[in-house]
């Protein structure tokens, strides 16, 4: 079992999302995420008064998978996110100790289904 977690541009989040259904991955967790890298953020004037604008708006995606659908998530995040551009985001593949499902009891594969 796997734990996916990628950062993406917002308004790519639509792109992953139809790519993960293509791949026939569809339970995801979506959130708002702040944060930077090679961007570098930019400059923004209010009022008169310069300000550096570090933290920049992305989309946290985490997708708990079995083995056999790993290098599938994957390839469908990156099919969805990628612009070719600097701060297109990344991936972390991490691994899952365990899964429980509330509803049944159910562990481990059973469990991400």
């Amino acid at each position: 079992m796997k734990l996916i977690i990628a950062y993406i541009q917002p308004h790519k989040l639509q792109d992953v999302k139809n790519a993960l259904y293509k791949a026939e991955v569809c339970k995801v967790s979506v959130t708002n995420a702040l944060g930077c890298g090679e961007q570098h953020g930019y400059e923004e004037s209010y009022r008169g008064i310069k300000f550096e604008v570090n933290l920049l708006k992305k989309v946290r995606i985490e997708i708990a998978v079995n083995q056999d659908f790993v290098e599938k998530t994957v390839e469908a995040i990156i099919e969805g996110a990628k612009t070719g551009n600097i701060g297109d985001g990344k991936i972390f593949v991490l691994d899952l100790c365990e899964c429980i499902r509330i509803r049944t009891g159910e562990r481990g594969q059973k469990a991400i289904g």
